[in-house]
């Protein structure tokens, strides 16, 4: 009588463990994959407008991301900067890696260890060197 209702509440217990069980075994969860891809998509897109990026750019640099995410977040920013009277934010330094970075023989090129400081009061202009830890 006692294992009659003793056994529900342990088919329960155990089937509530389900997900913990295919964490913990690393199992794949395509639900799960694809809200991390829509979110990377999103956060890419987004970023690509704050910086004054156009959106073909943003999917050339960011092949591997979905479109359609990529979109919807640089939507998303495109609406709340104007909304807030925001002003794109350019990036300052250039990667050598990225398929739209000037040549390295390109007039105008940054080096990206070497960032323009402000110029010394009487008027010389040296860049400065990135720290780097070791």
């Amino acid at each position: 009588m006692l294992a009659q209702r003793l056994t529900p509440l342990l088919l329960l217990v155990a089937l509530g463990g389900c997900e913990q069980i295919g964490t913990l075994l690393e199992l794949p969860d395509p639900k799960k994959e694809a809200a991390v891809a829509e979110a990377e998509g999103k956060a890419i897109g987004g970023a690509c407008r704050h910086s004054g990026r156009s959106l073909e750019d943003c999917y050339l640099i960011n092949a591997k991301a979905q479109k359609a995410a990529v979109f919807a977040g640089w939507r998303e920013m495109n609406d709340y900067m104007m909304q807030n009277n925001m002003q794109s934010v350019p990036s300052q330094l250039s990667q050598p890696n990225s398929p739209l970075a000037p040549s390295p023989g390109a007039a105008g090129a940054k080096e990206i260890d070497e960032i323009a400081a402000p110029a010394p009061a009487g008027g010389e202009h040296r860049p400065r060197r990135s720290r780097t830890t070791s």
